[in-house]
């Protein structure tokens, strides 16, 4: 099987080989095409990806061919799997958009509030752009969504692509694995009870042998507070809502907490990872530096991001530093390769996705993207059945979808209004004043958003 990657230079792409390294099955990745505007970040890449193969060289390895490419159509021929992880505007923009929705007083994240708006408006006509090329030069390839805001950006390409594009996020899976492993189960055979939006999702329960046994950890404050989510919502929020929310839920649930916390950091999440990969880029692509150095220093500076991953809001809430167990991987690249596994062998497989939602929620209509569990088979992914959501999620879900309908407005017309919007309608934004004052600060800033009038 042949892959693509576009973002081919982006610092997660490392995660997705070394997974296919580890992948011994028949009709494995052959050959990885990674594709990406910037020539140096491929440089880097390709020489991270060398080290990663001559690392795991030996008689049971077959180490995937890599090219790299900057021509979108020359990346796409003859692809059977595409796998998007693009950041239109770069980790500049990043800074950016956090920079100027701090200054109103609001959360600037990437996926999250104002700076999520401002990614989503910048993304949509790009993401839009790329379906199309796919469904031209590359109609028989699924193509695999990771590129953020995940659920927006997989809604836009399923204009042109429907259920042949899939979005994934490491996020639910990363917490049903440390819900299993609190409940003395292996994750793998626990039924995960998940359900939302991306980065807006919730679990419910947690079977184990047909039992939910999701109860009997919320009535124990201590193993409660001994995982990432539990030491960040804390045990008495946890036990009324009935459920572990996604992290990402901090952000709502604890938002003037998070946005001063942000407000007095030294620098922004966006600046820190700027500043950081600048210096790995620069390092894994030196040439002449010896053999393994360029992935030495992807581990490091992996190592690095890791451990500082929402730093403000473990503060906000008085948590200590990540754990090793919140540190572990196992996140997108392995849900991408069991992905991949299922729909092109037909391993039957049940993975927490971003797909439409046809009739699984019913107060959202068809064509909305959903995360939710989901048989996967050579026919792609279907969404299972669920539980309808209680009121106070029903409130955030809906709300949220609005947003993300406006930006899919605002981005096909180039509307301002819409865009306004947009803003104006987001639980973490409220005010049409400062949605217009966002607005002007993102336009002033991003080329990108030069479209909307």
């Amino acid at each position: 099987m042949r892959l693509t990657i576009l973002g081919g230079g982006g610092f997660r792409v490392p995660l997705v080989y070394g997974a296919l390294l580890g992948d011994r099955a028949d009709g494995r990745v052959s050959h990885v095409t990674l594709y990406d505007e910037d020539p140096a970040r491929l440089t880097a890449m390709a020489r991270v990806l060398r080290d990663q193969a001559a690392s795991a060289a030996g008689p049971s390895v077959d180490a995937p061919a890599v090219t790299v490419t900057g021509d979108l159509d020359e990346a796409l021929r003859g692809a059977d799997f595409v796998f998007s992880a693009i950041r239109v505007g770069g980790l500049d923009g990043r800074a950016a958009d956090e920079r100027i929705a701090l200054a109103e007083g609001v959360l600037g994240q990437e996926t999250v509030g104002a700076g999520g708006i401002a990614y989503g408006l910048r993304t949509v006509p790009v993401a839009r752009a790329i379906a199309r090329r796919i469904a031209r030069t590359a109609p028989e390839a699924w193509v695999i969504n990771f590129t953020n805001p995940a659920g927006l950006v997989t809604e836009a390409m399923a204009e042109e692509l429907g259920e042949r594009v899939i979005g994934i996020c490491d996020s639910p899976v990363g917490l049903g694995r440390r819900i299993a492993r609190l409940l003395g189960a292996r994750p793998q055979e626990a039924w995960i009870d998940y359900v939302g939006l991306n980065h807006l999702g919730w679990v419910r329960g947690l079977h184990i042998g047909g039992r939910d046994e999701l109860p009997r950890l919320l009535a124990d404050t201590e193993a409660l507070e001994s995982f990432e989510e539990g030491r960040l919502f804390g045990a008495e929020w946890l036990r009324s809502l009935g459920a572990i929310p996604n992290e990402y839920l901090h952000y709502y649930y604890f938002n003037r907490d998070t946005v001063r916390a942000y407000q007095e950091a030294k620098q922004t999440r966006g600046a820190f990872l700027r500043d950081q990969q600048r210096g790995f880029y620069a390092e894994a692509g030196r040439a002449g530096a010896p053999a393994g150095a360029a992935l030495a220093a992807w581990d490091r500076t992996r190592a690095e991001r890791e451990a500082t991953y929402m730093a403000e809001n473990r503060e906000a809430a008085g948590a200590p530093e990540r754990e090793e167990s919140d540190l572990e991987s196992g996140g997108y690249e392995k849900v991408a390769l069991a992905l991949m596994r299922a729909v092109a062998r037909d391993e039957r497989a049940t993975l927490i996705l971003n797909v439409r939602n046809r009739s699984t929620l019913s107060v959202l209509d068809a064509e909305a993207v959903i995360e939710v569990p989901c048989l996967v088979d050579a026919n792609g992914a279907h969404p299972v059945g669920v539980a309808p959501l209680p009121l106070h999620a029903v409130g955030l879900v809906t709300a949220v979808k609005a947003v993300e309908r406006e930006i899919l407005a605002a981005a096909a017309s180039g509307s301002r209004a819409d865009a306004v919007k947009a803003f104006a309608l987001h639980p973490l934004v409220d005010s049409v004043g400062v949605a217009r004052r966002l607005l002007d600060g993102y336009a002033a800033e991003h080329p990108g958003l030069a479209y909307l009038r």
